[in-house]
């Protein structure tokens, strides 16, 4: 599998757009943390495996896709074992990448993704235990270039 990354902070036109999206300096760790992780399921070294998303995601982890639908853990799962028994060629870019904290040990992590030349604003819950990051819920939606 071949990935190209690049991470980008906000241009200037985005972050005219959107002044408000700052991350609290406390969490500063928090997101570095997340920020290695995303885009959630693009991350080879953090598995590729169908054992390895379920050790990712809570058991009632749920997404909404670009689509508008909306997917079960079961089916998401079953999409990545496809998906990864033969590996896409990806090439993405992450940019403006925000923290939140919803409540103790659970923060939003939102951002901008291009995969493969289509533009996302992505949306996901993750939450810190003693085992580590879980996954609580994820969403995509298309947006239109600048």
């Amino acid at each position: 599998m071949a990935i190209a990354l690049f991470v980008r902070p906000l241009t200037e036109q985005e972050a005219k757009m959107e002044p408000g999206l700052a991350t609290d300096e406390r969490l500063r760790g928090v997101l570095d943390d997340l920020v290695r992780r995303e885009p959630l399921f693009h991350r080879p070294e953090f598995g590729t495996t169908r054992a390895d998303f379920e050790a990712m995601t809570a058991p009632d982890f749920w997404e909404t896709g670009a689509s508008g639908e909306c997917y079960s853990r079961a089916h998401v799962l079953d999409v990545l074992e496809e998906r990864y028994k033969a590996p896409p060629a990806e090439e993405w870019e992450a940019s403006g990448f925000r923290c939140q904290e919803l409540a103790a040990d659970v923060y939003l992590l939102t951002y901008t993704l291009i995969l493969n030349g289509r533009r996302t604003r992505r949306a996901t819950i993750w939450r810190q235990g003693a085992d580590g990051w879980t996954v609580l819920y994820h969403q995509g939606t298309v947006v239109q270039d600048p």
